[in-house]
């Protein structure tokens, strides 16, 4: 009998574990670093959101798929930088707290520039590869 995710083997796991070990570890020193005021934007966390989207965007352009590497830092690093659970929590917490202005802002905000980081991620790295970067 088969167990665990089919053709993820003990080396990837490895690499997601260590990468989102890392990443949520940077998180945490950014939320430390720049803790949310009541009823303002959690800084941080849309920080690093945009940050992770930027930087996946570069990864997905960059990285080859199934590389050790895009497991490390695209769903390791990243996933565990990234934070969909703490921005949902942020946003309904500016939303019950009676900032329902303050948390839209902060949805749309959250979407639009990250799609926007990813776009921009991905064109950066393009470019790169584009004028003599590594393939």
């Amino acid at each position: 009998m088969q167990t665990g995710t089919p053709g993820v083997g003990p080396r990837v796991l490895a690499a997601v574990s260590a990468g989102g070990a890392l990443g949520s570890l940077a998180r945490y020193g950014l939320e430390l670093a720049l803790p949310p005021a009541e009823g303002a934007l959690p800084w941080a966390t849309l920080l690093t959101n945009v940050v992770g989207c930027l930087l996946l965007g570069a990864v997905a352009v960059r990285v080859p798929d199934g590389s050790i590497v895009r497991a490390f830092v695209g769903a390791g690093l990243l996933g565990g930088f990234t934070t969909y659970s703490t921005f949902a929590v942020g946003a309904q917490q500016l939303w019950s707290s009676g900032d329902a202005a303050t948390a839209l802002v902060y949805v749309v905000a959250s979407v639009v520039v990250g799609l926007g980081a990813v776009w921009c991620g991905a064109r950066l790295a393009g470019a790169g590869r584009r004028h003599g970067g590594r393939r």
